[in-house]
């Protein structure tokens, strides 16, 4: 077993295990990962953070035993790498990662379709790709352009230089950037914080962001769906609870409905 899936309570913890590969993820692995999202989704947890274990959040695809005379690299992408992405993006609940050594590949995917990313200091993130003769993969184009340019990103490409977690904070890449030997801890503090909080307004920020990332609404439009959310909010335990608890000045009590 190289995906592990811890629960407790109302967080899930997914760990790559597999430290003597990096946590680098063959097809069982990703089978394994993609399982434990959906267990997760169906405990109804109201958090989710997915790590690393040893020395890398992830190397990207363990291709150890990948013959490149067979390989079906596109079918690889299209139907194992994909589906998952859009698991962890569509996720129900506030989804976090902590990320330390190799971040790449499949491993940098794995970060993107995650809402918050906390790196810690002395990651590495960046396209090792151009010293495989293949190209940078998992949404890795999208994000370098959206936050670097069109200059950066090419540079990061062509030379297979990789960026510390510093720095991928620095340009934007990132949440925030931790002391590695802090972050495991700062994020299950965050993560358990986040999961006693008012899930549906969560959620309703993820899907308006999903909106502006992938289609490119203006103000107006946007402005008629963050109304439309508030609107459907208005109905829930939680915004009652929230409003009663301002006035009457004490901490909420949110139950995620």
């Amino acid at each position: 077993m190289t995906v592990n899936l811890i629960i407790d309570g109302s967080v899930a913890e997914i760990v790559l295990n597999d430290p003597s590969k990096l946590n680098a993820l063959d097809d069982a692995a990703i089978g394994q990962l993609s399982a434990a999202l959906l267990e997760a989704k169906d405990t109804e947890v109201r958090a989710l953070l997915i790590r690393g274990e040893g020395r890398a959040f992830c190397a990207g695809r363990d291709i150890s035993n990948v013959d490149t005379e067979t390989d079906d690299a596109r079918g690889y992408l299209d139907d194992i790498v994909t589906p998952l992405l859009h698991q962890i993006a569509e996720f129900p609940a506030p989804t976090f990662a902590a990320a330390h050594g190799a971040c790449l590949g499949v491993g940098l995917g794995l970060l993107i379709a995650t809402d918050v990313v906390y790196v810690a200091d002395t990651a590495k993130i960046g396209s090792p790709f151009a010293n495989l003769g293949a190209t940078l993969d998992s949404g890795g184009h999208a994000l370098f352009f959206e936050r670097l340019g069109a200059h950066r990103t090419l540079d990061l490409i062509y030379t297979a230089e990789l960026m510390t977690g510093a720095e991928a904070v620095a340009a934007g890449l990132f949440s925030r950037v931790v002391h590695e030997a802090e972050l495991l801890d700062f994020t299950r503090e965050r993560v358990e914080r986040v999961a006693t909080g008012a899930t549906g307004a969560f959620l309703a920020s993820k899907r308006l962001v999903a909106t502006l990332r992938d289609e490119r609404i203006g103000l107006w439009n946007l402005l008629s769906a963050e109304n439309a959310a508030q609107g459907e909010l208005g109905r829930s335990d939680d915004y009652r609870e929230g409003f009663a608890a301002f006035r009457e000045k004490r901490r909420p009590t949110f139950s995620g409905t």
